[in-house]
């Protein structure tokens, strides 16, 4: 028998569970000043998690908006952890280093690149990383997991925000060209010899996934 799915209430009970701070409500304010749209407390609770498990010391994001999700990863890094962020909009990275700065986070710690993800992911190091977390744009995320698993070292995760779109993705009618390529990815990424899924209803869905270890062949 199926589990009886829980109601809005819970939902926001589980999804507000770890409060966020005056650092994290600033840097909310300033993505709602430029339009930017951050991820849910219960997003960045997850990510925290997951970087302090992995006790990661090298993170991917790409989607650096104001902060919000940097300040969520860096929390649970390693305090040696840098995170290497990228963003089209150098103006948001801006507002992202003062949310860094006000989370007390040292400067050496946060490389921000401004730059399209397609372009300066394919520079960064083979098997580095311990987390690449990607919430660009949706038409490229199968283009994101590519370079997540050059990039991933084994055990490493890989994270998608928004794999739920909206309610979209699990809707077949809905056929526009960003709830098409998430659903694809979510496809591909548990058809994916490799790799262990998982996904969470978390904010508007996240997915993850960890890069299996593989002996090397004699």
């Amino acid at each position: 028998m199926a589990p009886t799915p829980i109601n809005a209430t819970s939902w926001t009970f589980a999804d507000t569970y770890v409060a966020e701070d005056d650092v994290l409500v600033a840097a909310r304010t300033r993505a709602e000043e430029v339009g930017v749209v951050p991820i849910g407390a219960g997003t960045g609770a997850t990510l925290r998690f997951l970087a302090a498990a992995l006790e990661a010391r090298a993170v991917v994001e790409i989607g650096t908006g104001t902060g919000v999700s940097g300040v969520w990863l860096l929390r649970g890094m390693r305090p040696d952890g840098v995170l290497t962020t990228v963003d089209v909009e150098a103006e948001h990275q801006r507002l992202a280093k003062e949310s860094f700065k006000e989370a007390g986070v040292a400067p050496q710690r946060v490389r921000t690149i401004a730059g399209s993800a397609l372009d300066v992911l394919p520079r960064l190091t083979d098997g580095h990383y311990d987390i690449v977390f990607a919430d660009g744009d949706k038409r490229e995320y199968a283009a994101y997991l590519a370079e997540a698993l050059r990039l991933l070292r084994p055990g490493g995760v890989v994270a998608f925000d928004n794999a739920l779109w909206h309610d979209r993705v699990a809707d077949p009618a809905q056929r526009d060209d960003e709830t098409v390529a998430i659903r694809e990815l979510v496809q591909e990424v548990a058809a994916t010899e490799g790799l262990v899924p998982a996904l969470l209803p978390v904010g508007d869905g996240l997915l993850v996934a960890k890069k299996e270890w593989v002996p090397e062949s004699d």
